[in-house]
């Protein structure tokens, strides 16, 4: 057999362990552990209600002012609704110069229980609108604010403040620490199950949190697409339709008029064939049995509102095998002009690049397509479940105790998704084994917090005073109502309406 000349065999040059530790040591001098403890607004610091009308002029104008609404709620909403106003504060904060895959909106509500293909209940991140590869210290602190915003919210001391954050960002820490030492499968097989999730409560909740969770991973269990379509569809002359509830849920045949209706819904019919293409040729065989028979549009969230949401109802092999897709379109992330443009043409792909570089395991129908709006503009759109599996907590109701504990999760789940894309020998490095890092991130987070109340009551001011609309339906029932504020649904059908 003929040898294989030696150059063909010559493995590439890398950076070894230590030379990488070294790196993450230097960046200390670049960006010191304790520089991070300073926040002050820039000089000239944009108006933040200028970048909120900035992303506002691009989207559905009828529903911009829903996105108002939902943000004058709170400082922590309005915080729910303001990546890209952070995102251009951290711009101007000290980076060490380490990059790794960012969430790019990772406030402790984006971290939520998720299904694996598997059907195994996870724990990770889920928004991925704003991923981009970035500092990775930035979503470090932006889930260290959240957790204070949501603390003050709940009236919690100094002091018991001061102990959630410092809790959170020492388990990044000691995460990495822990993934830096890891071989390069185990990192990327790590995560966090139900089963551990049960463990740390276990070791970290009273009886009443234990409780608590225990219910909330039987409810995440039975959110899938069988119970969404209970709760979203009807019956309209024996065929299954998307119900509406305007204007945060309007079917497409409600929305245009016949014939633009038609050739909308013609290029949802060849937005699903062609997404398709963007998934393993396993799952593409199976969503090849499942026909599409109605479009809506739909509000989500606090941030995304005004966004071109789709809900696609797909039926498979008769009426009680439905599939519910999330078509959301996906713009430039508001981390672009501060660390650079994306490398993928698409922004759908951009974002499900960057969810299954984080994640430990994605959506098996997370793709990627790109349609032809009425307007005549292309917009670029990732797919996904509209459902499965998943939980999110109610920040209202958590006590010190189990806020600490789930910022803790938070935090080695974070250092988990950056493990995978980062340095993590580098970022461990810098992080080092003391408390400089956790003690500067603490008065960060309260110094932004801060400043997040200010920017709220610049746009209270700015809807009293006419500048900005504002404006939730009225139609929205109280329990609607109440359900998205703690980022949770309507109360469940058991199967879907009928209407003659």
């Amino acid at each position: 057999m003929a040898q294989r000349p030696a150059s063909a065999m010559r493995a590439v040059p890398r950076a070894t362990p230590a030379e990488r530790a070294a790196r993450g040591k230097a960046a200390r001098r670049v960006a010191p552990r304790s520089s991070h403890a300073e926040f002050a607004p820039a000089k000239g610091r944009a108006d933040p209600l200028a970048i909120l009308e900035e992303q506002s002029a691009t989207r559905v104008p009828e529903l911009v002012p829903i996105r108002y609404s939902r943000m004058t709620e709170s400082p922590f909403r309005f915080y729910r609704g303001a990546a890209a106003i952070m995102a251009a504060d951290l711009a101007a904060t000290p980076t060490t110069g380490i990059r790794a895959q960012l969430c790019g909106d990772a406030h402790m509500l984006n971290f939520r229980l998720l299904a694996s293909p598997e059907r195994n209940l996870l724990f990770d991140i889920n928004d991925f609108d704003e991923t981009l590869p970035g500092p990775w210290e930035w979503d470090v602190k932006r889930l260290a604010a959240s957790l204070v915003i949501a603390a003050r919210a709940n009236g919690f001391t100094d002091t018991e403040r001061a102990n959630i954050v410092r809790a959170a960002v020492r388990s990044y820490r000691e995460a990495m620490n822990r993934f830096a030492g890891m071989r390069n499968l185990d990192v990327w097989y790590a995560r966090i199950d139900a089963a551990r999730l049960q463990e740390l409560a276990t070791a970290h909740l009273a009886k009443r949190g234990r409780r608590n969770l225990s219910r909330a991973l039987d409810k995440a269990r039975g959110r899938d697409s069988l119970q969404a379509f209970g709760k979203l569809a009807e019956v309209v002359d024996g065929q299954a339709r998307i119900a509406a509830d305007p204007p945060l849920l309007v079917p497409l045949a409600d929305l245009l008029p016949d014939r633009e209706h038609g050739s909308l819904e013609s290029e949802f019919q060849k937005l699903v064939r062609r997404y398709q293409r963007t998934l393993q040729p396993d799952r593409r065989a199976l969503l090849a049995d499942f026909r599409l028979v109605d479009i809506a549009r739909k509000v989500v969230g606090v941030g995304s509102v005004g966004t071109r949401c789709w809900i696609l109802l797909l039926l498979g092999r008769d009426d009680a095998d439905p599939l519910l897709l999330q078509a959301k379109e996906a713009d430039t992330s508001v981390l672009a002009r501060h660390v650079g443009a994306s490398g993928y043409a698409n922004q759908g792909e951009r974002v499900v690049a960057g969810q299954r570089l984080m994640q430990a395991a994605s959506d098996i129908f997370l793709g990627w397509e790109r349609v032809d709006g009425i307007d005549g503009r292309r917009r670029d759109f990732y797919i996904r479940q509209l459902r499965d599996w998943k939980g999110i907590v109610e920040p209202e109701l958590m006590v010190p105790r189990g806020m600490r504990a789930f910022g803790e999760v938070c935090g080695a789940t974070l250092a988990r998704a950056h493990a995978r894309s980062g340095d993590r020998i580098a970022i461990a490095a810098y992080l080092g084994t003391g408390d400089a890092f956790d003690s500067a991130i603490q008065p960060f987070a309260e110094a932004y917090a801060d400043k997040n109340e200010r920017d709220h009551q610049a746009l209270l001011a700015a809807v009293r005073a006419g500048r900005l609309p504002a404006a939730e339906p009225q139609a929205e029932s109280q329990a609607e109502s109440q359900a998205e504020r703690q980022g949770g649904e309507k109360p469940e059908a058991v199967e879907p309406r009928r209407r003659r």
